[in-house]
């Protein structure tokens, strides 16, 4: 089989499954199997999209969930990241800190909204707060856990070469642990989209929760469909985005690959 027939198989493979899911979609409120009033078949939710295309709402929309998501999400990366790999190292400062970490992880961000509400209010802050408690744990649990699995003879052989502490953190445990990093970045940018819905069904004028959350209201089903597509081709391009991260910040593992 030629390079092109695989490359054409595996397009077909990766596709089938998701054409099949629109296509049933597409027929279930056609042949009122389904009620079309409470599922508008993808052909009207298109219709819908083209519509929020043109008289410019998409962009208000799309703009203002990017900006909290991405700002929660940031915030988390840093600090998950910097206490995670500060927790993999320092086993005594893991022993004092881990047993209030293991309490408020069980914490869910929803159950601490009004909390957040209360202390920030409903604008922004609040949002953001949100987004960032969703997206720190897998953060943090990713990293320590990286840093922890750092190979024991690495860091000895840097040792033995006179390596400081600074060259270790930066050129031994950071790039070693990058893996386990990414995917729990890759893991926060899942769970920022989905804290993105509640944050933004709360005190909001703008932003797909808020606008799926309105459709619902008003019954504009089509529309709400809408905003559920555009939300899941939000958290694909966001994954995508740090999966080609990922990619640049780990090309030594591809070399690795080849050599083996």
């Amino acid at each position: 089989m030629s390079g092109k027939a695989k490359r054409l198989n595996k397009i077909v493979d990766r596709s089938l499954a998701i054409v099949s899911f629109f296509v049933i979609w597409e027929l279930l409120p056609r042949l009122d199997i389904v009620n079309s009033a409470y599922l508008s078949p993808p052909s009207d939710v298109v219709v819908a999209i083209g519509k929020l295309i043109q008289n410019g709402e998409l962009w208000k929309h799309v703009t203002a969930s990017l900006r909290r998501s991405l700002s929660g999400l940031l915030l988390a990366i840093a600090a998950g990241t910097i206490t995670g790999l500060l927790l993999g190292w320092f086993k005594r400062f893991e022993r004092i800190l881990d047993p209030l970490l293991q309490l408020a992880r069980q914490v869910s961000a929803f159950a601490l909204f009004p909390v957040f509400i209360l202390f920030l209010g409903i604008g922004e802050s609040s949002k953001t707060a949100i987004i960032f408690w969703a997206s720190f744990w897998p953060i943090l649990l990713n990293t320590v856990s990286g840093t922890k699995q750092v190979d024991k003879l690495l860091i000895d052989s840097a040792k033995s070469m006179g390596g400081s502490q600074l060259f270790l953190f930066f050129r031994v445990i950071l790039p070693a642990a990058a893996p386990s990093i990414f995917t729990g970045i890759r893991l926060g940018g899942a769970y920022c989209i989905t804290a993105l819905v509640a944050a933004e069904m709360i005190g909001s004028s703008a932003g797909l929760g808020f606008y799926i959350l309105n459709s619902q209201e008003v019954f504009q089903i089509p529309d709400m469909y809408a905003g559920i597509i555009l939300l899941a081709v939000l958290g694909l391009l966001l994954n995508y985005l740090l999966a080609v991260i990922e990619s640049r910040f780990t090309r030594w593992r591809k070399g690795l690959a080849n050599n083996g």
